[in-house]
């Protein structure tokens, strides 16, 4: 959510922004959040102007009941309860506006950073840097859950029978390689100087609606019936929302947070879920980062922390790249992303593994995260970033360690989680 000040008095900005992301429909948002500031202003101005005149006729009352002239101060008494029945209502007003306006301001885009590249969907996002040398074998990579599959990992079949499409079982060293990728980027993060730190896997409706869109809310959140509760997309929500509502100490920022969670998502849109494979699904596990800092150092984060995930995945010596999204990929709360894509040498192209996003002052506008300031306290600057979320990255991962013979091939730096095992092999019959 944006500054209505900074709406009220810039809102040909605003209106810009909106078109430079493709949202034509809500331009007339702004003039309507404008027309009702200004109503707004006027009822509050009214409530103050009644406050004042209460103020004056009670200390009337107390020097009139101090002459003893009583039946003068009941005549006054009266107007005072007339002034308090049109505060009542002026207040009731007054809330229904704020309302009103908040509901308006939740669906007006961030404002984005002026070096995001305009563009209408993620087609037109722009390629930054490659980091690692592409390769493709000599031999011929198979999909990635027949890979899976073979390795005795991965068990669809038995997912679908049990909770549908988009679940999966995965099992032995393939589950091992899973667990072994999540407690490496634990590790990694921690030696950043990240604090670890396990959230709760649920959160309230009004943490959810500080975090994310409402596009987003619908076509991600799983609501639990009957409880105002929502199943977390990522860590990153429920982390965000851990400063819900507070005023942090300058000396204590900034907050720099890593997180496992499991993650549900409903996944809808012309996407859709996979029927084989584990690239699109309803339920994963990841590690996330999250920074809650001083809005000017929020972009010097935001290049740390995209960089710490290119350096994770070459540790394991996956080639990726960086891809910066363009207006019309950005989510209405965000103001400059990036996305991790990883190399598939069976599809010879790059594929999403994560995503680094600086929020600005967006989320903590709506959930109230402020600093406390020598004069008056301001909004922190939230940033949320994906360390690593497999069992999508295990694509990679095997695809990039897949060795003619079938097996596969586990990353030095993972051995030590695995037992010391080096590779994964197709168990033959005996």
């Amino acid at each position: 959510m944006i500054d209505i000040k900074f709406l009220r008095e810039n809102p040909d900005i605003v209106k810009e922004n909106i078109k430079n992301k493709f949202q034509d429909e809500k331009l007339p948002l702004v003039d309507e959040v404008i027309d009702l500031d200004i109503k707004h202003r006027k009822i509050m101005q009214q409530g103050d102007e009644l406050r004042n005149k209460r103020k004056n006729l009670s200390n009337e009352i107390g020097n009139l009941m101090k002459e003893g002239k009583k039946d003068e101060a009941l005549k006054i008494k009266n107007e005072v309860s007339n002034i308090n029945e049109q505060l009542s209502q002026n207040e009731t007003l007054d809330k229904k506006m704020q309302d009103d306006i908040k509901k308006i301001m939740y669906k007006i885009p961030n404002i984005m950073h002026s070096s995001v590249p305009i563009g209408k969907d993620d087609s037109q996002n722009v390629e930054v840097q490659k980091y690692g040398e592409p390769k493709i074998p000599d031999y011929e990579i198979p999909y990635h859950a027949d890979i899976l599959e073979s390795l005795n990992g991965l068990d669809l079949d038995s997912a679908r029978r049990v909770a549908g499409n988009g679940f999966y079982y995965l099992t032995g060293d393939i589950a091992r390689l899973h667990s072994a990728v999540l407690s490496y980027a634990r590790d990694f993060m921690i030696d950043k100087g990240f604090t670890y730190c396990i959230p709760p896997y649920m959160i309230r409706s009004d943490v959810v609606t500080g975090v994310m869109s409402f596009e987003e809310m619908d076509a991600m959140m799983y609501k639990i019936e009957g409880e105002d509760l929502y199943l977390i997309g990522t860590s990153e929500h429920s982390m965000i929302g851990k400063f819900k509502g507070q005023t942090l100490k300058k000396e204590n920022l900034p907050y720099t947070m890593t997180s496992y969670s499991p993650c549900f998502r409903k996944e809808k849109g012309a996407h859709g879920i996979e029927e084989r494979g584990i690239y699109r699904i309803h339920q994963f596990e990841k590690q996330e980062m999250i920074v809650v800092c001083e809005p000017e150092d929020s972009y010097k984060w935001y290049d740390k922390m995209w960089s710490y995930t290119v350096e994770l995945f070459r540790s394991m010596d996956i080639p990726v790249r960086t891809l910066e999204c363009c207006s019309g990929d950005l989510a209405d709360l965000k103001a400059k992303s990036v996305d991790v894509e990883a190399w598939s040498p069976r599809q010879k192209k790059y594929f999403e593994v994560g995503s680094c996003s600086n929020l600005t002052d967006a989320q903590s506008r709506r959930l109230g995260i402020r600093i406390k300031g020598e004069d008056k306290n301001y909004y922190a600057h939230t940033l949320n970033n994906t360390v690593i979320a497999p069992p999508r990255m295990l694509i990679a991962l095997i695809e990039n360690n897949y060795n003619k013979d079938g097996s596969v091939t586990i990353p030095s730096v993972l051995r030590s989680y695995m037992g010391g095992k080096e590779k994964i092999e197709i168990k033959r019959k005996k």
